[in-house]
This record gives structure tokens, C-alpha cells and sequence, in this order.
């Protein structure tokens, strides 16, 4: 009988013990996510800026100078 209320006080343990870390691992997760996804729209809105003011030609749009650039950097390759 004390045996068994035993370990029924540890599994209500344990899972209170994993349920605070998932809430943690998380937490840490979702932090890690929004600061990746910030970090990666800056550098892309800089190198878009970057492309714009150096490489576009007239009419182009920033899109097809990176192609362009992309294409002609395969081609140097060869």
C-alpha cells in the first residue's frame, strides 16, 4: 500500500518535472525561432538594398539582377 502511493507521488512527480521542461524547451525555441527569423529578414532587406543600389540595370528589379548575377556566376564556372 505505501509502495504504491509511492509510485504514484513519483509519476505525479516526474511529470510535473517534464511538463516544466517542455514548457522551457519551448520557450527557448520559440526565442531561438523569432530571433533567427529577424536576424535572416535583416541580412535579407541589406543584400536586397545592396543588389538595388549596385548591380540593378535600368528597369531591372532586384529579383532579376540576382538571377542575372546567379546565372553568370554558374556560367563563370564553366
Amino acid at each position: 500500500m505505501i509502495m504504491s502511493k509511492l509510485v504514484e507521488m513519483n509519476e505525479k512527480i516526474a511529470d510535473a518535472v517534464v511538463g516544466g521542461y517542455k514548457k522551457i524547451e519551448k520557450g527557448v525555441v520559440d526565442g531561438y525561432k523569432k530571433i533567427e527569423n529577424g536576424v535572416v529578414d535583416g541580412f535579407e532587406k541589406v543584400s536586397d538594398k545592396f543588389v538595388e543600389k549596385l548591380f540593378t540595370r535600368e528597369g531591372e528589379t532586384v529579383e532579376e539582377a540576382k538571377n542575372r548575377m546567379a546565372e553568370n556566376a554558374k556560367n563563370a564556372g564553366k
